[in-house]
């Protein structure tokens, strides 16, 4: 058996946001050709993610922000029907909707919800979910930050509404605060997140009071793993210990890298396979092994193609 899966979906590949947008299909071309060429995707469970249903979705999210999003891409249909062009939506000053962002999004929350069912009925140990668009920004009820719908929230509610799991835990190692991930899941005591994240900088928010669930590090630009490793070990590690999670999930941002032209901080890809072994054996103690980790930043296509492969290699044991 192939311990570790791999769920996408050419959906995902079809929403875009304009020429020059960081945030691009060539994303995943970049992680799906790493993969490819190592060897490593002959030794993944790969398999297509569904779509999700309206009530997974609405596990995290407001259901009147849901509609606004599905009336988005009702009038993107019809301009499409009007003029015989694509065209675009725009949710944010960074992130907009074409016709096929809906069918993207709803695939990325798909992957993680499909991968929570494979992990929970032992068909896999872990599984990556390379999809987009990524989801930590998406708070309750508005989408924002390249995000529509916030696929690992979402997961971790599934996990607990849907298979009655007791205590879930929430890893994002993004350049960026998941503040989405913090709005929907803030006080839940079944949740708990730990992040380490750039600061100052976008979306300015983690660095201050928060509720006794979140584990928030802010570091400021320019910090490598030499500086991270120890504060993982400090901060996040013992708490993981005393929370005991029965699942974790993984909000895998790769824009960290100093590669990275998007954020300021200094990992290499050593760092995320560290990570990534310090979380499996957290996995291996209290969570029957069973993680599951979604794409979220990385906008360097080699360092993320890179990142991806040493993530995966460490999830996998290659």
């Amino acid at each position: 058996m192939n311990k570790t899966g791999f769920f996408t979906h050419p959906d995902c590949r079809r929403h875009e946001m304009g020429p020059g947008h960081p945030e691009c299909p060539e994303r995943l071309d970049a992680i799906h050709d790493r993969l490819l060429v190592t060897g490593i995707a002959d030794l993944l469970d790969q398999r297509e993610a569904p779509m999700a249903t309206l009530a997974d979705v609405e596990l995290a999210h407001d259901e009147q922000h849901v509609a606004a999003i599905d009336a988005l891409r009702q009038r993107l249909a019809v301009h499409v029907m009007q003029t015989g062009e694509a065209g675009y939506a725009r949710i944010d000053p960074d992130t907009s909707m074409n016709g096929k962002s809906w069918d993207a999004a709803m695939r990325a929350v798909g992957a993680v919800t499909a991968a929570v069912d494979a992990v929970m009925a032992g068909e896999l140990e872990n599984a990556f979910c390379a999809v987009r668009p990524p989801g930590h920004h998406a708070c309750h009820d508005h989408s924002m930050g390249f995000c529509i719908f916030n696929q690992v929230a979402i997961g971790a509610r599934y996990a607990l509404e849907k298979h009655g799991l007791e205590r879930v835990a929430i890893v994002d190692f993004d350049v960026h605060h998941g503040n989405g991930t913090e709005d929907i899941l803030a006080g839940d005591e079944r949740t708990l997140m730990v992040s380490f994240f750039q600061h100052p900088f976008y979306p300015g928010t983690g660095a201050g009071p928060h509720a006794a669930n979140m584990v928030n590090m802010p570091v400021p630009a320019y910090s490598k793993g030499d500086v991270i490793r120890p504060l993982i070990e400090k901060h996040w590690l013992p708490r993981l210990e005393e929370f005991r999670p029965q699942m974790i999930f993984i909000s895998a941002g790769f824009d960290a890298h100093r590669e990275d032209d998007l954020g300021q901080l200094g990992l290499v890809e050593a760092d995320y396979a560290w990570i990534t072994k310090k979380l499996k054996e957290v996995a291996a103690r209290h969570s029957n092994k069973r993680i599951v980790s979604s794409l979220e930043g990385g906008y360097n296509l080699s360092a993320l193609g890179r990142s991806v492969e040493a993530h995966v290699r460490a999830l996998a044991d290659l």
